[in-house]
């Protein structure tokens, strides 16, 4: 949401995706903008892999689809489902997601009742591979770890 307003006061219009999961996992929301027709995205999270997303994707399936390999449970699991279109959070009271001190509970709600499109067939479903346990211990990266207990 912070992206989102960020990219609306440089007079981009404030779109986010609502990423879907398996239920399993917390679904996700990128904050999205174009440059020259392609699409790019915004997140923030602590991990590294859900981050930023240079503006060199001609769909937002592609784009999602970017996201698919590092979003993943803590038993290694991926579970990235499904991306929606985007969503104008201008259709947004502004006291729901801008100057709210509490969370966008409401908001994510409607952007999680959106119409989604699927990533992955059931049957590329049953073919998925674990992430190897490298590919764990690289997900573990943070940017901000949590205090060490005295």
């Amino acid at each position: 949401m912070l992206a989102a307003c960020a990219l609306w006061t440089r007079g981009d219009p404030p779109l986010v995706m609502h990423l879907d999961c398996h239920e399993s996992d917390y679904p996700h929301v990128i904050a999205l903008f174009r440059r020259n027709g392609h699409w790019g995205a915004i997140s923030k999270t602590n991990g590294a892999p859900l981050r930023y997303r240079d503006p060199i994707y001609r769909t937002l399936r592609e784009l999602a689809l970017t996201y698919f390999h590092e979003y993943s449970n803590k038993r290694g699991h991926k579970t990235l489902r499904s991306y929606s279109l985007p969503f104008d959070l201008r259709r947004v009271e502004l006291a729901e997601w801008v100057t709210s001190e509490k969370s966008c509970w409401k908001t994510h709600d409607r952007l999680a009742d959106l119409r989604h499109y699927p990533l992955i067939s059931r049957r590329q479903e049953r073919l998925l591979a674990k992430r190897d346990g490298f590919e764990r211990r690289a997900g573990k990266l943070v940017e901000y770890p949590a205090p060490k207990k005295r």
